[in-house]
C-alpha cells in the first residue's frame, strides 16, 4: 500500500494555474485575461503562493514581471504537475464518453490469430476499447458498421480507404502427420513432378465454400494438373478446416499465418514443403480520414507490430 502523502505541505492549488499562466506568459494581465479573471484575482493568487512558500516568484521589470531564481526553479514542477493531471483527465473523459473501436475480422483470423493476441493489447493500451465483429462469408469491409476491418485483398482498394498492410499472401497445403502414416507414403517436396500430383490427389482435399478458387488456384500455380472435386470435402470457414485436417480427415489450404502454431507444434505438417506467394495481401482497412484518430492509430500501429513478430514456422512433412 502507498505511504500516505503529506498533503498539508501543499502550497493552495487554486495558485497554481495562475502562477503557471503568469510565468509562462510573464505578465499578470495577460495570464488573467487567459484564465477568465480580473487582475487583482491573478496577483491575489501569487501573493498567496508566495505567503505558502515563504519566497518571491516574480520580481518587476518595469511594466512586466520576471521570473525570481526561485520560480524559475518552481516552474517546470508546476508545469509537470498540472500537466499530468490534465492528461489523466483526459483519458478517463475518454474512457467515460468514447464508443468502442469496431473491427471487423473474418471468424479464423480471429480465433487463429488476433484473440490470442488482445490481451497484450488491453494490457498496453487500456484506454483503447475493442468490439470485435466477425463474418464468415462477406470479403468486403463493411465501412458502414465497421472502424477497421482485418481483411484479405487481392486487388486494388478504394482511394477513400488507408490500408496498413500485415502480411503477403501465402498459400500451401497442412494435414495431420497420421494421414500420411496411415498406410500412405510421404509426398515428395518436389511438387512439380507428376508422382506427387497423383500422391495429393489420392488424398481428401478440405475446401472453404467462400475460398473455391484456392485449391484450383493451388493446382494451376504448381502445373499439377486440374484439381480433383471427387474427393473434395466442402465446409464454411477455414477453422473447421484446419479442425478437420488436424484430426486426420484430410488437408486443408491455408492462405495465410493461422497455422502456424500447429506447425511448430507438430500438429498439423506442410506434406509438399511447397509454399505459393504473392497472390494477395493481408491488412487492416479503415476511412483515411479516420486513419488520423489516435485511438485507431494506436490500433494500426499495433497490428503492425504483431505481425512483424509473427514468424512464418511452415515446416516441411
Amino acid at each position: 500500500m502507498p505511504s500516505p502523502l503529506p498533503l498539508q505541505d501543499l502550497p493552495p492549488l487554486s495558485s497554481l494555474r495562475g502562477f503557471e499562466a503568469a510565468a509562462r506568459l510573464l505578465s499578470l494581465r495577460a495570464a488573467a485575461e487567459e484564465l477568465h479573471l480580473t487582475h487583482p484575482a491573478i496577483v491575489s493568487q501569487i501573493q498567496r503562493l508566495e505567503e505558502n512558500l515563504q519566497v518571491r516568484l516574480f520580481a518587476r521589470d518595469g511594466r512586466h514581471v520576471v521570473l525570481t531564481p526561485a520560480g524559475e526553479r518552481f516552474y517546470p514542477v508546476v508545469r509537470e504537475a498540472l500537466a499530468g493531471l490534465v492528461q489523466g483527465a483526459q483519458v478517463l473523459r475518454q474512457l467515460q464518453h468514447a464508443q468502442p473501436l469496431t473491427v471487423q475480422v473474418y471468424v479464423t483470423t480471429s480465433i487463429r490469430w488476433l484473440a490470442p493476441r488482445l490481451a497484450d493489447f488491453k494490457s498496453a493500451h487500456p484506454e483503447v476499447e475493442l468490439k470485435l465483429m466477425t463474418c464468415s462469408s462477406d470479403w468486403e469491409f463493411d465501412e458502414a458498421n465497421a472502424d477497421v476491418g482485418i481483411v484479405f485483398r487481392d486487388g486494388p482498394l478504394a482511394e477513400h480507404l488507408h490500408w496498413q498492410p500485415l502480411f503477403e499472401s501465402r498459400l500451401f497445403p497442412v494435414c495431420s502427420p497420421q494421414l500420411l502414416a496411415d498406410g500412405r507414403p510421404s509426398l515428395s517436396a518436389e511438387a512439380h513432378d507428376t508422382l506427387s500430383a497423383e500422391r495429393l490427389t489420392t488424398l481428401p482435399l478440405i475446401g472453404v465454400y467462400t475460398e473455391a478458387w484456392s485449391w484450383d488456384s493451388y493446382f494451376e500455380s504448381l502445373s499439377l494438373g486440374p484439381c480433383p472435386g471427387s474427393n473434395r470435402i466442402i465446409v464454411d470457414t477455414l477453422v473447421v478446416a484446419l479442425e478437420m485436417a488436424a484430426r486426420g480427415e484430410g488437408v486443408a489450404l491455408v492462405n495465410g499465418p493461422f497455422a502456424d502454431d500447429d506447425l511448430a507444434s507438430g500438429r498439423l505438417i506442410n506434406p509438399t514443403g511447397q509454399v505459393l506467394s504473392g497472390q494477395g495481401q493481408w491488412g487492416a482497412v479503415c476511412h483515411r480520414e479516420l486513419a488520423e484518430d489516435t485511438r485507431v492509430a494506436t490500433l494500426l500501429n499495433w497490428l503492425h507490430c504483431q505481425s512483424q513478430a509473427s514468424t512464418s514456422q511452415v515446416s516441411p512433412g
